[in-house]
């Protein structure tokens, strides 16, 4: 009878195999909105995809979410490609994602993005951290690919506007999935050398799928973590990548990028043609101004009547040797003045006379001392004597002298009244001259 009975485990592996080999199941395309995202430590992704009635389980592994340009968030419109089948373990059927994209805006955009939002938080763009591009390179590097248009036309303008420049090209992938590592190990390389004055970054125009290597996070990092600058020069001027956000300057093409690391030989030429210009000018005033100096110098008294001058300036001499021999004496006798006025004062001011009145004052306080002690110690021997007398009329073996005597119970209490006796017993008494034993006969 019990064999009409299926265990639970028979009727899951019964539906999952029904399920498994249903063929429109095993390809389903769909839509709908990310709720419960959660991203397991092993990498795969867990979700719920639901509308406004209904809501079905899903995940992701690894495997598949790995070739995601973007990353799933909660309240995400997204459109999804995978297969319906039975998790055996709880009994529920669920969606196994192979692909998924934002539905909506294109996955590439949506990751270009998400990593531009994260990289600004991070200061990235921050335009403290660009390096200054030198004026006069002596060498630099052309990071791109070696067969494109892109470096020929680099290194003709270069050429063509600066000869005098040295330029390296570090060949790289400007595409494909190997780009991004290959653009990395480049610059990491051209920085360990430290070979260059820059480095230019780039290539020629395409899609965003064609420039996506250069939205690449570990381009970024290696951009921003270039002690080199880097001019990013990728695809045309509407073509914009993260790395022309890190980089140190962005140019629009790679031809704008040559001409702004070297400056241009005609300009610099005609430059210095105007300067020599101007130092030919300024040198012609220069001379003229100082022979018209020296002709009128030659023209002055001192040049017609050398010997006139001479005596002159004698006669000035001996009047200055005058003025400064007085002013000297008068100088001597105001420090003499001083000298003396100090001497005064120091006589005034000699220890020994400070000495002497320091010991007359102390004599005299001496003598105070002594006057004050005196007086205290009369006034205390007054009060001791006063209470001497107090105390020797207080004393009571004064009293006793007069015929008084105090008597003690036999355990040395004072008797002060007949009711601590009783009769035979033996009592003390206490004369001012000694003790007598006596024994009570009769109480009255």
């Amino acid at each position: 009878m019990t064999e009409k009975y299926l265990t639970v485990t028979a009727l899951t592996k019964y539906i999952k195999r029904k399920m498994d080999t249903d063929p429109h199941l095993r390809s389903i395309w769909l839509k709908g909105e990310i709720s419960n995202f959660k991203l397991h430590s092993r990498g795969h992704m867990y979700l719920t995809i639901k509308d406004d009635q209904a809501r079905i389980n899903a995940v992701m592994f690894a495997g598949n979410n790995r070739y995601l340009k973007f990353k799933p968030e909660d309240g995400m419109k997204v459109l999804i490609r995978g297969e319906i089948s039975v998790f055996e373990a709880s009994g529920q059927y669920q969606l196994y994602i192979q692909q998924m994209e934002p539905d909506g805006v294109g996955s590439l955009y949506l990751a270009f993005e998400q990593l531009k939002e994260k990289l600004r938080k991070q200061g990235y763009f921050d335009p403290k951290y660009k390096k200054e591009i030198p004026q006069f390179p002596n060498h630099i590097g052309v990071i791109t690919s070696p067969t494109g248009a892109a470096v020929r036309d680099i290194i003709t303008t270069i050429k063509r506007r600066f000869p005098v420049v040295q330029v390296t090209v570090l060949p790289v992938l400007v595409q494909g999935v190997n780009a991004a590592g290959s653009i990395t190990r480049a610059i990491k390389k051209a920085n360990k050398g430290n070979l260059f004055d820059v480095i230019i970054l780039g290539r020629g125009g395409g899609s965003i799928e064609e420039l996506w290597s250069f939205n690449e996070e570990v381009v970024a990092e290696a951009i921003f973590q270039s002690t080199i600058p880097i001019i990013s020069a990728v695809g045309h001027e509407t073509d914009v990548t993260i790395s022309d956000y890190v980089a140190d300057l962005r140019a629009p093409t790679p031809t704008g990028a040559a001409e702004l690391a070297v400056p241009s030989q005609y300009e610099l030429l005609d430059k210095i043609s105007r300067i020599k210009q101007s130092l030919s000018s300024l040198i012609g005033i220069t001379v003229k101004q100082n022979r018209d100096q020296l002709e009128r110098m030659s023209q002055s008294y001192a040049f017609r009547y050398p010997e006139q001058l001479i005596r002159q300036k004698e006669q000035e001499l001996d009047k200055n040797r005058e003025r400064m021999d007085r002013g000297f004496q008068l100088i001597l006798q105001s420090k003499s003045d001083r000298l003396s006025n100090y001497k005064t004062r120091l006589l005034t001011q000699h220890p020994k006379r400070q000495l002497d009145q320091a010991t007359k004052a102390f004599q005299l306080l001496v003598k105070q001392k002594d006057q004050v002690m005196n007086q205290y110690i009369e006034k205390q021997s007054l009060q001791l004597s006063r209470a001497m007398d107090k105390l020797t009329l207080l004393n009571p073996l004064e009293i006793m002298k007069r015929g008084f005597a105090i008597p003690y119970t036999s355990s040395g209490d004072i008797i002060k009244s007949k009711s601590q006796i009783k009769r035979s017993d033996h009592i003390q008494i206490n004369l001012h001259d000694g003790l007598v034993d006596c024994e009570v006969l009769d109480i009255n």
